[in-house]
């Protein structure tokens, strides 16, 4: 093992399009490889890393500390032997990247960059915060973005996709630096690699990159939300595009034919629908309490405890219906509403008797939840009718 703190790894992930290659070991401890070079790219800038292969294992991190290129592969204990002999101080060892994965990436960091060029060029705000991960990709912007400039902004960016402009990737010196203007995050010291969309972005960044606009393919904001005063954007582009307007166009497809309609008419139907639906089960309460309280009108006063079950009654419905009952009953007064398969919300009421007493059988042998005054208790419970008629 050689200490690692000393080596600078050469970043062949310059060539944005380099998938295999071949290294030489400089540093090895179980699961964390070192390599003089690697086309694989770390997780940096608020990009996740590449994964792929290394010496035959699994590559499933990637981390930079110092210009060292850590490989963190998965090793099972049975291999241990064998991963020690391929990695071997000053042993060569060949290494292949998921293009799939990374392509998609570069896709997507490309399509942030003429996205957030735009922001900043419409509103004069820097992009402070960029993740990118396999699952989604996110801008926080340090101001308000409305909904119809965010739209605008998704078509210019789909016009620079459309126009086919190269990247253009530089390592001005300092003094150059000095006379340009590009967006960064950090105050950069050392070289700094620059990529350019020209006429819509020149921003620092480390990351892979398409060769040219078109490459990205398709731009698409998903979504937005206030953000400590600005906006956090959601974007995808290229293939998770293409993926995201494949999965909508058939949920949209599959809703139109069930609805028997065009598909440009199913969002109106689906609020008239919803809007029905809530009147409907509004109806069907009030018809559900009033059957509610002709039950509890109709049990002989003789009776010491009622327990009644209503499929459809509220609870306000179930509180009138106790506080008439607990008159007429010395016991406990019990209505239970909602079903065995997704259980029922109950009020116990007595005029005579400590209801928390039947509360805590409920507890102890349904597992239920709740809790009150002696004289009335509220909560839940899933079991059926028969064993919460044994608690009382």
């Amino acid at each position: 093992m050689r200490d690692s703190s000393t080596v600078v790894t050469k970043k062949l992930y310059d060539d944005a399009y380099l998938t295999s290659f071949t290294a030489t070991v400089l540093f090895a401890d179980g699961k964390d490889i070192v390599l003089d070079q690697t086309a694989f790219f770390p997780e940096e800038g608020g990009q996740s890393p590449d994964h792929g292969q290394l010496g035959g294992f699994e590559v499933e991190d990637v981390q930079i500390v110092d210009g060292a290129i850590h490989h963190f592969l998965k090793i099972r204990p049975e291999d241990e032997e064998e991963a020690e002999r391929i990695f071997r101080i000053g042993g060569r060892v060949g290494g292949s990247i998921d293009w799939e994965e990374r392509y998609s990436n570069m896709q997507m960091h490309s399509g942030e960059h003429i996205f957030s060029g735009l922001v900043f060029r419409h509103f004069g705000y820097d992009n402070v915060g960029f993740h990118l991960s396999p699952r989604e990709m996110t801008m926080d912007f340090e101001g308000p973005i409305p909904e119809a400039a965010l739209k605008e902004i998704e078509w210019e960016a789909n016009e620079a996709v459309r126009k086919n402009i190269r990247t253009k990737v530089i390592f001005p010196s300092k003094e150059e630096r000095e006379g340009m203007e590009y967006r960064s995050k950090l105050d950069l010291k050392g070289p700094v690699r620059i990529v350019i969309y020209s006429g819509y972005d020149a921003c620092a960044c480390c990351a892979p990159h398409v060769a040219s606009t078109a490459e990205i393919g398709l731009i698409k904001v998903v979504g937005s939300q206030n953000w400590k005063g600005g906006t956090r954007v959601s974007l995808v582009c290229g293939r998770r595009a293409l993926e995201l307007f494949l999965r909508d166009h058939e949920i949209v497809t599959k809703t139109a034919g069930f609805l028997s309609a065009p598909a440009e008419s199913i969002y109106d139907l689906t609020v008239k629908s919803k809007q029905d639906l809530i009147a409907l089960k509004a109806e069907i309460r009030d018809l559900g309490s009033q059957l509610l309280e002709a039950k509890a009108a109709s049990i002989p006063k003789t009776e010491d405890h009622v327990v009644l079950f209503a499929a459809s009654a509220d609870l306000k419905a179930a509180r009138k219906v106790i506080n008439c009952l607990v008159k007429d009953h010395d016991g406990y007064c019990a209505v239970f509403t909602g079903s065995e398969a997704e259980g029922w919300s109950y009020v116990i009421g007595s005029a005579k008797k400590d209801c928390r007493e039947v509360g805590k059988r409920l507890k102890d042998r349904l597992s239920a939840r709740g809790g009150g005054k002696p004289e009335m208790i509220q909560g839940s419970v899933k079991a059926g009718e028969g064993a919460i008629r044994a608690c009382f």
